[in-house]
């Protein structure tokens, strides 16, 4: 039988939102597991077929092919296929816990009669379901793949500690957040959070695998663990397309959800702008993804573009926790 607390929440129904919380993170991490086993057998497939061919080469038989030799038939066809089965089984396992997630933020939102992204438990959650459903659309290629790995540790660590730290019992949020406002103006700057998400992960591994990158689009990286992994990133040419893809997306968003929270503080604190700490950190991550947006499309300051797209990422997240539980104001919760 359901139960209806004083406040009208339905705890049982509330219960059961907060355990497929925990089960979507469950398979968000084995998922993880999937796809990195996908991202070593890739490498390891590739490494063993330029060994194989430089065996080859030195014994003067036909040269095996490799990434840098294409249009060569290679008998590496297990390896390969191996890969892709896990790195596929990876990818569908990442839906389900979408789906599942999803059904955890839904279900906190009839237990308690309201929009679920009230409190600092519910932002996060619905920005980490914003970041997965954008990695699935965006990284669903198996080229770009890997990177789906990489978002999904920063999705992972922010879902452990909204269980861990920011978890809040399901209720009533407070009277300043009872408006058809809350619906709009937080859901969309959390999706947007979750987009910038990818674009961040993708320009670090962007700047990482661009050092040591050669222009035939090998890398010369050491042979180490280190290396393994830069050598198993995508191209950067094409990490640099997913940052520069995920932001033409997010950034309208974003500003969409800047401009209705304006609105909505017009109507309940009678003034549109007050540059309380929330609004000025939110107006500097504006100003710096239109910066990197505008360098982007820039000859001369393109190479500064992917550190543009870092740093509004980090203004993201300081805005998130910093501003929320460390600076008084308006919008936090620090004093």
């Amino acid at each position: 039988m359901n139960v209806q607390l004083a406040s009208g929440t339905n705890e049982s129904l509330a219960g059961y939102a907060e355990s497929m919380f925990l089960s979507a993170t469950a398979i968000y991490a084995f998922a993880l597991v999937l796809l990195v086993i996908e991202l070593a057998t890739t490498r390891v497939s590739a490494t063993a077929a330029r060994d194989r061919s430089r065996e080859l080469v030195a014994a003067g038989g036909a040269p095996i092919a490799t990434e840098a030799t294409p249009g060569l038939v290679v008998d590496d066809g297990s390896r390969r296929s191996r890969s892709e089965r896990f790195g596929r089984m990876g990818y569908a396992v990442v839906v389900a816990g979408l789906l599942l997630h999803v059904a955890s933020v839904i279900s906190r939102g009839i237990a308690t009669g309201r929009m679920p992204w009230g409190n600092m438990y519910e932002f996060v959650s619905i920005t980490c379901a914003g970041a997965v459903l954008a990695g699935l659309v965006l990284l669903r290629k198996s080229q770009t793949r890997p990177v789906l790995v990489f978002v999904l540790v920063p999705v992972l660590a922010l879902m452990f500690i909204a269980e861990g730290v920011l978890y809040t019992t399901a209720g009533p949020v407070v009277p300043a957040l009872k408006s058809y406002w809350l619906a709009i103006h937080v859901s969309i700057v959390s999706i947007g959070g979750g987009i910038f998400l990818v674009s961040g992960v993708a320009s670090l591994l962007y700047l990482l695998r661009r050092r040591y990158e050669l222009p035939d689009g090998t890398v010369a990286v050491p042979s180490n663990g280190y290396g393994r992994l830069v050598e198993a990133l995508p191209p950067a040419q094409v990490l640099d397309r997913v940052a520069y893809g995920t932001v033409i997306v997010a950034f309208p968003l974003f500003s969409a959800g800047v401009i209705c929270g304006a609105i909505w503080a017009e109507a309940a604190w009678g003034r549109p702008w007050g540059w309380d700490p929330k609004e000025t950190v939110s107006f500097i991550s504006w100003v710096v993804y239109a910066a990197y947006l505008h360098a982007r499309a820039t000859a001369v300051w393109r190479k500064a573009a992917p550190y543009l797209n870092v740093l509004g990422f980090v203004t993201i997240v300081f805005n998130l926790f910093f501003i929320n539980y460390v600076v008084s104001g308006l919008h936090s919760y620090a004093g």
